[in-house]
């Protein structure tokens, strides 16, 4: 577990770092230590890990997702991220495919679904509980990992 946790951070380190690496260094820092991180915090990470959109603006990334429904009507920039709207955002950004419900609603529950259904999302959570920064970098490392892997 301990292995995997680790290798999924690196692979993430090696896709999000930009040529500034004091800078990512510290916002990776600030992530792990963020007890919940806000909509527009991690919008612009995961825009910037799917290679669609690249800005150092949080409030720009979420207007980006915001514009395209990838994001909970609800969903305040400064908000605290909700597991269910962060399922949504990451479905888009890495166009991944849903089933049958998610296709036909589009909605953050049958995005949570769907992303515990292939193991991304994992352990004791439910679609209400806020996200920490540790916890959109793992998610996001299984998700990366799992593109590598082609599966």
């Amino acid at each position: 577990m301990k292995i995997n946790y680790l290798s999924a951070v690196l692979l993430l380190l090696m896709r999000v770092i930009p040529l500034q690496a004091q800078s990512a260094a510290e916002e990776v820092e600030a992530f792990l230590s963020a007890g919940a991180v806000t909509y527009a915090q991690a919008t612009r990470f995961l825009l910037e890990a799917s290679d669609k959109l690249i800005t150092s603006d949080p409030q720009e990334a979420f207007r980006y997702a915001q514009q395209r429904k990838w994001l909970p009507k609800k969903a305040a920039a400064d908000g605290a991220a909700r597991l269910d709207g962060i399922s949504m955002l990451l479905m888009r950004c890495f166009d991944m495919k849903g089933g049958v419900m998610h296709h036909i609603t589009k909605n953050a529950h049958y995005s949570y679904r769907e992303l515990t259904n292939k193991n991304i999302i994992q352990g004791r959570v439910y679609p209400s509980m806020n996200v920490s920064g540790r916890e959109l970098l793992i998610i996001t490392g299984r998700i990366l990992s799992k593109n590598e892997q082609g599966s």
